[in-house]
């Protein structure tokens, strides 16, 4: 799962894969492997849930329907970002918080976000249960494991400081997690931000009782869109049948782990099998009334909340030069 946009965003290295062979439109079930055309995805992350309807697409065949053979791809170290705006790769895996410092400015990448993979953000604080934590004000005096980066820090002040709290008297401990229920139960961290479909479900399959609060419900403007499917804009431009073609059939494997969580799940523990079977299992059947929710189409973006976010940003001097409004998105892309 995520460990943070952010981090996987601004950290630096760099791989190679291959770009995607020329033909557009689509083409029936049946179609031959040399008639489909090449796609390239790039995970965020190793395969978790968020993932489930690539796999499910690929797996029943709708990418092969609408004429596409899909690579999906472990991410170079700087994440999906950069392979899909040098056209490397034609989407990836991305979030609305990490994709600000590649909306404006010098380092500005033309990717644009064409859905979003959950409605909701899912991300929180956890810590053990009964610690006084149970709301951000509780934070005060704690070990925080933290990533020491603007954005994440200035939305913990932000919830902290709003329950009537004082976040200079948080403890930032760097963050060396990467097993969440390992370090607060060894009492090396109080509190994690995590993203609950993955590690506050792995508290919950280790029997780890835990006190949670989520940042959306905490400030409007922070019920960003966590993950999201980004394309390159030259590729939106050269190919958008392409661009639709592919979200048919991400849209209707997704549907497919929506409605059948455990079906999904047994697909995606098919195509990663070192995953913890449990864990798949109880994640998916989490996330299943999450990725569509409260909208008609799955995948929609609403331009209200997208822009809360990044005006929250600009703001409080998070993003210079400031995010116009309306930057990095489209709907134009999805299924009618």
């Amino acid at each position: 799962m995520k460990k943070t946009g952010l981090a996987i965003l601004m950290a630096a290295a760099a791989a190679a894969f291959l770009t995607a062979c020329g033909g557009t439109g689509k083409q029936a079930a049946n179609t031959n492997a040399s008639d489909l055309k090449k796609v390239t995805f790039v995970l965020d992350w190793t395969p978790n849930t968020n993932h489930t309807g690539l796999y499910v697409a690929e797996e029943k065949g709708y990418f092969k329907a609408e004429g596409l053979e899909v690579e999906i791809v472990q991410p170079p170290e700087d994440g999906a970002a950069v392979l899909v705006a040098s056209g490397k790769a034609q989407f990836g895996m991305s979030f609305q918080d990490s994709m600000a410092p590649a909306l404006a400015g010098e380092n500005a990448l033309p990717i644009t976000a064409v859905a979003a993979v959950i409605q909701h953000n899912t991300s929180g604080i956890i810590s053990r249960k009964g610690e006084g934590l149970a709301s951000p004000k509780g934070m005060e005096g704690k070990k925080y494991a933290t990533w020491d980066i603007p954005v994440e820090k200035a939305m913990v002040k932000d919830v902290v400081e709003s329950d009537g709290g004082e976040f200079s008297k948080v403890q930032l401990i760097p963050s060396t997690v990467t097993d969440e229920v390992s370090a607060l139960k060894s009492k090396s961290v109080d509190a994690i931000w995590i993203f609950y479909a993955w590690a506050g479900i792995k508290m919950e399959v280790e029997g780890l009782d835990t006190d949670y609060f989520a940042f959306a419900d905490l400030n409007p403007a922070f019920d960003y869109y966590t993950p999201v499917i980004i394309a390159g804009n030259e590729f939106l431009k050269q190919d958008p049948e392409t661009a639709k073609a592919f979200l048919r059939a991400v849209s209707k494997g997704y549907a497919d782990a929506e409605k059948d969580p455990e079906g999904a799940a047994r697909i995606l523990l098919k195509a990663a099998p070192e995953l913890d079977e449990k864990l798949v299992m109880e994640s998916q059947k989490y996330l299943a009334d999450k990725y569509q929710a409260d909208v008609e189409t799955w995948g929609y973006i609403d331009p209200q909340r997208w822009n809360k976010f990044y005006g929250w940003l600009n703001e409080n001097g998070l993003s210079s030069p400031e995010i116009p409004e309306n930057a990095g998105f489209s709907n134009d892309y999805l299924p009618q």
